[in-house]
């Protein structure tokens, strides 16, 4: 029997700080050396892309591949979204997969709790924090969300290209998390803040590295393709480097691929894996001065843990439809 959850019974017991819990554990494994994580398969029909990324987790016991697609016409000709993802859970000792969920929100929440685990590594531990967030969409929300469990945040600023989207954030994340949630008009007024995140589909930089404050710490997860990047060179060269994978950071986001072919930074830029952080064998912040930067790519490790916690909080509240395969 495999149970079938869809995304509103996902969203119904996916929680931020219990992601967060177990995201930490997972980047924890990966250093430890406990993970099977390959690469992500990339698979490109006619009209579209397909990504594929499994993951184990032993100690965790969880095992899962997260099926991701791409296709640019879907609404056009299809009524569908252009991205659509799901995630097969598997019980490690049989192999049997036990569980399908939509992964739409599950992606939004175990990047946002990424980013809210390196938050609480890196940032600073001052009360009052004000966040600054780039971008309106349901990335923007999730890493708003998951900064605010993990440091005291005050306020935050919220820059978009597009005003309207702007406000659906304030209405909605407002109310959420408690918290006053202000519209700036401009990329630099979002450097007033002392946690950054950039959460956008922009090909270059969002804001510019020189004009960062000292002590800010910034989460950067839009940028995955080797031309495109949020973050400037200036701000790569000025910061503490932390990233998920070494491996995906050298060659898959421009934010670090372009510095590195200008010459700008070199390979011993890049100061830690989060999971080294996590489990002592880096140290994080070590001053209030120091701006340090989390780049994220997003792991299957991530959806793996994630996927095994939604799945035992809905056995646990009776949710979703099992059938026979």
């Amino acid at each position: 029997m495999a149970l079938l959850l869809n995304r509103e019974e996902v969203i119904s017991v996916l929680d931020m700080k219990d992601c967060m819990d177990v995201v930490e554990k997972a980047f924890g494994e990966l250093a430890n050396g406990t993970t099977v994580l390959p690469l992500r398969i990339n698979i490109q029909p006619p009209d579209g892309t397909s990504l594929y990324m499994p993951a184990y987790l032993k100690d965790m016991g969880a095992l899962a591949c997260k099926i991701v697609t791409v296709y640019k016409n879907n609404p056009k000709k299809f009524n569908l979204p252009i991205i659509i993802g799901k995630v097969l859970l598997q019980n490690p000792e049989t192999g049997d997969v036990i569980c399908i969920m939509d992964g739409s929100y599950l992606t939004a929440v175990r990047t946002g709790a990424a980013s809210g685990v390196a938050t609480k590594y890196l940032a600073r531990k001052d009360k009052d924090q004000i966040a600054g967030i780039f971008g309106a969409g349901a990335q923007a929300r999730t890493q708003l969300w998951a900064v605010s469990v993990a440091r005291d945040i005050s306020k935050a600023y919220v820059y978009d290209i597009f005003d309207e989207a702007v406000d659906k954030l304030i209405v909605e994340m407002s109310k959420k998390l408690n918290i006053e949630i202000i519209k700036k008009d401009s990329p630099d007024k979002i450097l007033e803040a002392d946690i950054i995140c950039t959460a956008t589909t922009s090909a270059t930089p969002v804001f510019d590295g020189a004009k960062v404050k000292e002590g800010t710490h910034i989460n950067a997860i839009g940028s995955y393709t080797p031309d495109t990047r949020e973050l400037d060179t200036e701000i790569i060269r000025r910061s503490k480097l932390t990233g998920d994978s070494k491996e995906v950071c050298f060659s898959e986001p421009g934010d670090i691929t372009i510095p590195l072919k200008e010459g700008s930074i070199n390979a011993s830029h890049f100061y830690a894996e989060l999971g080294e952080v996590i489990v002592g064998k880096k140290h994080g912040r070590v001053d209030d001065k120091e701006i340090t930067i989390f780049k994220s790519n997003g792991l299957a490790i991530q959806d793996a843990a994630a996927a095994k916690l939604v799945y035992e909080k809905a056995i646990k509240a009776g949710i979703g439809v099992e059938v026979e395969i």
